[in-house]
């Protein structure tokens, strides 16, 4: 007998598996493809189900309307089961009711705040261009094991050869996430569900990197300008050895969007923290992980200011330091003691992770998770974690992105497979760049 389309028996399958199916099922992009390609859902239902805001009521969505999908639903949705390597659940749908013992009760397999009718009907959406549109995908939370300390061997080896990494605290880290942006002012923009996740999971990381940070979530681009420049003019940069800053939102090339749908412009973010705006961070190491594309910029060159603590710039050629003008112009490149001042790049000592390459739009199809957060960041917080204690930044940059380019799952040729080379990242950095994390000097 047919009801809504599918045999009794698969809907009884589905019915008497729901608990299960619901804590276990991985709603990914992979799986809804399968199911539209084979026409079982619709392009509106494919996207209302992505839409919910947590695993169990993705899975509800789609466990709701399966049974009214005709026939081929369910053998349907076994295929997809298994091409996303849910296997076990594929056999624990599809073995043998001897094999299970007794048939169990059926499971309520309704929720009155999902229940959706069979032709289903969701909110008239603006249009989701490529430039806006990011999936929400959800497993495990995030990693959360203890940052490993550099052990002592391993300072001392390396710390000639790298940036001053030991102060306590390492450094200020500002983070700003815009999840929410206004409807009225933004329309385009769809609120960055899970984005929540990702400022939590850098304010963690970096804290037990020693870091004091500061966490700012739903500005306006004048709010995030205004915001940068009070953490560039903290005058206790001085005392410290690093920056990091943490910008997540919607963006275009060059730019992030504020809450109010207006751009930020990534070089004058830069320019901000450069040699000649922010020169209590002059030789010091300054981090930047962006979700969107950088700009570019010709470098002129400042002078270094005079200091106890600043000797000579690693990353200018010292045999031509200061000797670019003869005569008076020679005098006033002197210090007042008669010898030459030291010319640093406007932009150095900088190294800045993006979630897209260059030349692509931010969120392609960004790939991000309610409950882990987006994949660049997850990969970044992991790799932290794990080998801070002994890799250079850059190292662990190109360790980030080869695990993004490693997920599975997503189809070649599509949008979320091309996002699995999203990452990258650009570096002036003149020296090694070690965390050192909870190490010390004994002095």
């Amino acid at each position: 007998m047919l009801e809504c389309g599918m045999l009794q028996r698969d809907k009884r399958a589905l019915r008497t598996r729901s608990t299960i199916l619901c804590k276990q099922l991985v709603v990914d992009e992979l799986l809804i493809q399968s199911l539209q390609a084979d026409n079982i859902l619709t392009e509106s239902m494919a996207e209302s189900i992505m839409a919910a805001q947590t695993s169990q009521k993705r899975s509800w969505r789609l466990l709701l309307l399966l049974p009214k999908r005709g026939p081929r639903a369910f053998s349907s949705f076994c295929s997809a089961l298994q091409e996303t390597e849910q296997q076990h659940l594929y056999e624990l749908l599809t073995q043998s009711p001897e094999k299970d013992g007794k048939d169990a009760p059926a499971e309520m397999f309704v929720d009155s705040s999902l229940s959706l009718p069979t032709q289903e009907v969701v909110a008239a959406k603006r249009a989701r261009t490529h430039e806006s549109m990011e999936f929400s995908l959800d497993a495990d939370s995030p990693i959360n094991s203890p940052v490993l300390p550099c052990a002592p061997d391993f300072y001392l080896s390396h710390c000639q050869q790298s940036y001053r990494m030991n102060s306590s605290s390492r450094g200020f880290a500002l983070v700003i996430s815009n999840v929410t942006f206004d409807p009225c002012a933004a329309p385009d923009l769809d609120p960055r569900k899970g984005g929540e996740v990702d400022d939590e999971v850098l304010r963690k990381v970096f804290t037990e990197l020693d870091y004091l940070v500061t966490v700012h979530r739903d500005l306006t681009a004048q709010g995030m300008r205004t915001c940068i420049e009070n953490f560039c003019r903290r005058p206790d940069h001085q005392t410290v050895d690093s920056c990091v800053v943490c910008l997540l939102s919607h963006g275009v090339e060059g730019a992030i969007y504020g809450t109010d749908g207006q751009l930020l412009q990534l070089d004058w973010v830069f320019e901000s923290f450069d040699n000649a705006h922010c020169p209590l961070l002059q030789n010091k190491p300054k981090m930047f992980f962006i979700q969107a594309c950088r700009g570019e910029e010709m470098d002129c060159g400042v002078e270094q200011i005079d200091g106890p603590v600043r000797t000579c710039s690693p990353s200018c050629e010292q045999r031509d330091a200061g000797r670019e003008g003869q005569g008076d112009a020679n005098s006033r490149q002197r210090g007042d003691m008669g010898r030459p001042r030291i010319k640093l790049p406007q932009r150095s000592d900088m190294i800045c992770g993006f979630a897209s390459l260059k030349g692509q739009r931010i969120c392609t199809a960004a790939m991000r998770n309610t409950k882990r957060g987006s994949w660049f960041i997850q990969e970044l917080n992991t790799t932290l974690r794990l080998h801070a204690r002994d890799t250079h930044l850059a190292d662990i940059m190109m360790q980030v992105n080869s695990h993004i380019k490693e997920r599975e799952g997503f189809a070649p040729g599509t949008a979320h497979h091309r996002c699995k080379e999203m990452s990258e990242f650009t570096s002036s950095l003149c020296k090694d760049l070690y965390l050192f994390p909870k190490y010390q000097p004994q002095y």
